[in-house]
């Protein structure tokens, strides 16, 4: 018998791994496809324990490749399919990915960040922002979500699903060993209670009628013959994604119109600059918070036009620089100057990072009113 898991609002305090199989369910996903790894597992233990409860399925694949290649498949049938994985796998993942952006695939990807290079730790680390933004061959013209919370793994694990769906753009929801594995509360939800209407799926490939008599043919390639063609084809998949740009991007910012110094920061890192930020308020420092929810595509003109304003940014985050890189790329032209916060796959607290706001200021790194 299917049941329908998820009725009303429902307040909850479980680990973002099963906040994700919970979200996916409320976006009607029809498949998950993956293989295990740390610390994603539990995304695929808790899926299929519900998935056959609401009439879902699950596939097991023999790694992470196949789990990319078999997502496609799913899409191309017209299912509401995705995957997760993290670290090695997230590497592996990457060729499928660059398939889906190729051909304008809408495959939603989850990312639980463990530590790196190759196998390094199953813990934590913000260190797979380069790879899930840019990673594969091809311009990295996908979507990144980060979040920070868990009620953000739920709200935008639904939200990854309709802009998929919608842009047909390879989609992922950016999250971390932290998030995966810890316990915190969250409001659950049906999509449609709260006016979320779920954008329709159809078969990409397999449509019923003869191609050019009952409807028009179906043509996706990932494989092109001269230099001009492939030229022609990925300007043209750009141009959409600049056009659809602005309708995607995401960001928070709290006390910055009048603030000298900008902590930035993403994923689970911004709850402790949130915290620095209200502290160092409390004390008197002019201090605002910016924290870009979607990666890709950057909200690059909103943090030029707080970074002109400001004495000094602070870019905090748990790799080297991987979200310096792309703030630098963001304000490119920006006179202000960039200090940094960076503890690969390492947690950071906010205590650290006003320690790291008073030791700029004593050693007259700039100037304050």
């Amino acid at each position: 018998m299917i049941k329908n898991l998820l009725q009303g609002e429902k307040k909850v305090f479980m680990t973002g791994n099963e906040v994700i199989a919970w979200a996916a369910i409320a976006a009607k996903a029809d498949i998950m496809y993956g293989y295990p790894i740390t610390p994603q597992n539990e995304i695929m233990h808790y899926w299929t324990r519900m998935a056959p409860k609401a009439g879902k399925k699950f596939l097991q694949t023999e790694d992470e490749l196949s789990a990319g290649f078999t997502t496609i498949g799913g899409v191309l049938a017209g299912k509401r399919a995705f995957t997760g994985t993290a670290g090695p796998g997230n590497t592996l993942m990457q060729e499928p990915v660059s398939m889906a952006e190729m051909m304008r695939l809408p495959m939603v990807i989850v990312i639980q960040q463990r530590g790196g290079p190759s196998t390094a730790t199953v813990i934590y680390s913000q260190q797979e922002t380069n790879l899930t933004c840019y990673g594969g061959n091809g311009e990295g013209l996908r979507v990144v979500y980060s979040t920070a919370t868990h009620q953000d793994l739920f709200d935008y694990t639904i939200k990854a699903f309709n802009t998929a769906w919608k842009y047909r753009f390879p989609t992922f929801v950016l999250a971390d060993g932290y998030q995966a594995k810890m316990r915190e509360s969250l409001t659950m939800y049906d999509p449609k209670d709260r006016g979320i209407d779920m954008v329709p799926v159809e078969p990409i490939l397999g449509k019923p009628g003869v191609p050019g008599i009952d409807r028009s043919p179906t043509h996706i390639r990932n494989t092109y013959n001269t230099e001009e063609e492939l030229y022609d084809v990925i300007m043209s998949i750009a141009q959409d994604y600049e056009k659809f740009a602005p309708e995607i991007i995401e960001y928070d910012e709290q006390n910055i119109n009048d603030a000298e110094i900008i902590i930035i920061s993403h994923g689970v890192v911004s709850r402790a600059a949130y915290g620095a930020m209200l502290e160092l308020r409390e004390q008197g420092y002019k201090v605002g918070y910016f924290r870009p929810i979607t990666l890709r595509p950057f909200p690059a003109k909103q943090l030029f036009n707080r970074a002109r304003q400001a004495k000094m940014l602070i870019v905090v985050e748990s790799a080297l620089g991987q979200l310096a890189k792309l703030v630098k790329d963001a304000i490119y032209g920006c006179a202000t100057p960039i200090e940094n916060l960076s503890k690969p796959g390492v947690g950071i607290i906010s205590e650290e990072i006003v320690e790291r706001v008073k030791t700029l200021l004593k050693g007259g790194h700039f100037n304050v009113s």
